[in-house]
């Protein structure tokens, strides 16, 4: 990592690391007072044994590729930033937004930093709670060591309106949902060790779909509501936002390396020819018997995943902090497996939806860069939906080196202990 000094000018830049199951993504960018501004894009390919299920399996085949991706960006950003933010995905990745309603014993007092502490330190305690019992009836195991990802305040309302910063108001009903994503140590700890080995100041571990999500959302946006998908090589991500707060976080381990294993195995390919044939057949590049072919191949593994999209978004149905279980009908798609044509055919099928609650037929869109509004590309290497995680990240980091406001900043000190 010694191509470039890390001076003055690297102070200004940070970088965004999305280690995927398929390839590592680096992005130097560089921060500004109106955005993020990619200067620097790197990739490099995981060997089948680096990454399962989005889950590192060995530390120091991903910290090497991780060293080449970053290597790559910074050649073109002419740059070595000191800071990173690094995504994590998985199955056992759990984010949720937890919401508490406080009745307060005098209304007509204002709000206090104090009153507040002692709200957000109630709601993060159910959170672990929660996330520990969760993990460990998936898990098999009583005794989950759990840490927690990431945490944001997504809505907070006094007495029914929504306000950015309750502080110095009156009122008697305090609402605050604020969410968490937590991970069983044995995934984040070698996020952690791939930081440190690579020489980086961590700014923060991010849950990747809950980034995902928050590039699109503003924090005045109250209106947004949406269903994110994004198709990994090793998992499928999924977000659901509602009135312009994230709902929660879910993944599940199947993405395009098991599609790319079913046509390896059915036509006889090795791996990497089986992987040039989907991605050929992904672009339109097969003949039309070539891609009848791989379309029959892959039917029953699509039905598979789709089934996994409906058991999950079944759970979101359930589970919405507004007095509605109507999900957004409008569904986003991004990562490298959303350009499987059949993955966006079988969605548009009216049939697979009826058992969900969507007020109408959900709607099927792709997440293009330009659509992440506060990050803008200087490279012109960006153009595709699986260009949009590691974007998300940098936009996310914007956030943590803009410094927040009030309640922002008691909920990173709360959620210092938890992170112990």
């Amino acid at each position: 990592m010694g191509l470039f000094s890390r001076g003055k000018k690297a102070a200004q830049h940070a970088v965004a690391l999305d280690v995927g199951t398929e390839f590592v993504k680096a992005l130097i960018f560089r921060i500004e007072d109106d955005g993020g501004f990619v200067v620097g894009s790197g990739r490099q390919r995981q060997k089948l044994s680096d990454m399962q299920g989005g889950a590192v399996t060995d530390i120091h085949g991903v910290i090497r590729n991780a060293s080449k991706a970053i290597e790559r960006a910074a050649k073109q950003a002419e740059v070595l930033p000191a800071k990173m933010i690094i995504g994590i995905a998985g199955e056992l990745v759990k984010g949720t937004t937890t919401v508490i309603d406080y009745t307060r014993p005098k209304p007509e007092a204002r709000i206090v930093i104090g009153e507040l502490r002692e709200i957000i330190e109630k709601v993060q305690g159910q959170a672990l709670e929660k996330a520990r019992a969760t993990l460990a009836w998936e898990t098999g195991y009583s005794e989950v060591d759990v840490k927690l990802v990431n945490s944001a305040v997504v809505d907070v309302r006094i007495d029914g309106y929504r306000v950015a910063n309750p502080i110095g108001f009156q009122g008697r009903n305090l609402q605050v949902g604020i969410y968490n994503a937590f991970a069983p140590l044995v995934h984040l700890g070698p996020i952690h060790s791939i930081a440190e080995e690579l020489g980086f100041e961590l700014l923060t571990v991010a849950a990747e779909p809950y980034a995902v999500a928050r590039s699109m959302v503003s924090e005045e946006s109250t209106d947004f509501s949406a269903i994110f998908i994004d198709i990994g090589g090793g998992t499928t991500d999924i977000a659901v936002v509602r009135a312009g707060g994230v709902e929660g976080t879910k993944m599940f381990a199947l993405g395009g390396r098991s599609f790319t294993r079913r046509i390896a195995s059915e036509l006889n390919l090795s791996f990497e020819e089986a992987e040039e044939k989907k991605l050929k057949y992904s672009l339109g590049k097969l003949s039309k018997s070539g891609a009848d072919e791989v379309k029959k191949l892959l039917e029953n593994d699509i039905e598979v995943w789709q089934s996994g999209v409906e058991l999950t978004l079944q759970e979101f149905s359930h589970s919405s902090r507004l007095d509605t279980d109507l999900l957004p009908s409008k569904i986003l798609l991004c990562g490298g497996g959303s350009l499987l044509p059949d993955i966006s055919d079988i969605l548009k099928e009216k049939g697979w939806a009826k058992e969900l609650p969507f007020s109408k037929t959900p709607s099927i869109h792709f997440i293009q860069p330009k659509d992440v509004s506060a990050i803008t590309d200087e490279t012109g290497s960006l153009v595709d939906p699986q260009d949009i995680t590691p974007m998300a990240l940098a936009n996310l980091a914007l956030d943590l080196t803009e410094g927040g406001a009030e309640v922002a900043d008691i909920l990173r000190k709360v959620a210092v202990s938890l992170r112990q």
